[in-house]
């Protein structure tokens, strides 16, 4: 008979059997992803969700709970024209940037590397600059006696100054300039990521390079189409300097308002009512196109 192992004392089988190892909570990968994401929710909490909350509870509490704010907002007729006037100027510079950015960001789908970088460059090359300076910059070029009238003028194509400064035009056309590169990066995005192989095998089938760009490129590049004018049409929403500047009175859009009820008015309750109706609306919106493209297509992501 085997004698049996004496107590406290571990067999052979026993010793060899593999053991398992307890790691620490710390080295853990659940704990190791959460903490590697703690600095970007601490970040989003104390300078995007801590603001949002304490604007909330501004426009709620003067200083006992009240809706008078925001009832402020449907009774007054200028703030409903206001907002009205705000989401037509951010339809209109999305579209234009559209209408521009498309052939250029399809250019530099099409060219080779050399002229895409030197293209791109110029792309880029507004960022270089300040807002401001941009601004003041198309103030001296659309002026009454600035580059565009004087050219005008010497060339007897009219015979006074035309009004190119202080309205719409001059404000769509400034915000469109700024926002030109946004809607270039995300339609070149998605362009970037077609198979070209589908349009050469349109090609062979008997497609012209009309007929194979509307049948095969363009509904392709349509994530694209949607993501930059998403980020388009909402960088317009909240544009501040450019309308103060390049705008006239028939130009007045919400963020001015805002900005005047906390800075003139000293009224943030009410400053605060008016953001919020502007990010409700805004959410509808984005909720409407959601519903129609999707997360995941407006981001350019595959099904």
């Amino acid at each position: 008979m085997n004698a049996l192992p004496r107590p406290g004392r571990e067999t052979a089988v026993e010793m060899n059997e593999p053991r398992e190892i307890k790691v620490p909570l710390l080295f853990s990968p659940g704990f190791a992803k959460w903490a590697l994401l703690f600095p970007v929710l601490a970040y989003l909490a104390v300078f995007f969700a801590y603001p949002l909350v304490k604007m909330f509870i501004f426009s709620l509490f003067d200083p006992g709970m009240t809706f008078r704010h925001y009832a402020r907002i449907h009774q007054n007729e200028l703030y409903p024209r206001v907002i009205w006037v705000t989401f037509r100027l951010a339809l209109v510079c999305t579209l234009s940037a559209l209408l521009l950015g498309y052939p250029i960001a399809y250019l530099l789908n099409r060219v080779s590397p050399g002229v895409r970088n030197i293209l791109m460059l110029c792309v880029v090359l507004p960022f270089w600059t300040s807002l401001l300076v941009r601004i003041y910059a198309w103030m001296v070029i659309l002026g009454r006696y600035g580059v565009i009238n004087s050219l005008l003028l010497d060339l007897g194509l009219t015979a006074a100054p035309i009004n190119l400064l202080y309205n719409t035009f001059s404000v769509t056309l400034g915000m469109v300039h700024f926002l030109l590169p946004f809607m270039i990066f995300a339609l070149y995005s998605a362009m970037n990521g077609i198979d070209k192989d589908l349009v050469k095998a349109a090609y062979n089938l008997g497609a012209g390079p009309f007929r194979a760009f509307f049948k095969i490129f363009l509904p392709l590049s349509l994530p694209g189409v949607g993501a930059g004018s998403l980020i388009v049409f909402i960088l317009s929403l909240g544009f501040f300097i450019t309308p103060a500047l390049l705008g006239g009175r028939q130009d007045l859009v919400i963020s001015m308002l805002i900005e005047n009820q906390v800075n003139v008015q000293l009224n943030w309750p009410f400053a605060s009512a008016l953001g919020f109706a502007l990010l409700a609306a805004t959410l509808v919106l984005f909720n409407i196109a959601n519903r129609f493209l999707g997360v995941g297509r407006i981001w350019g992501a595959r099904s």
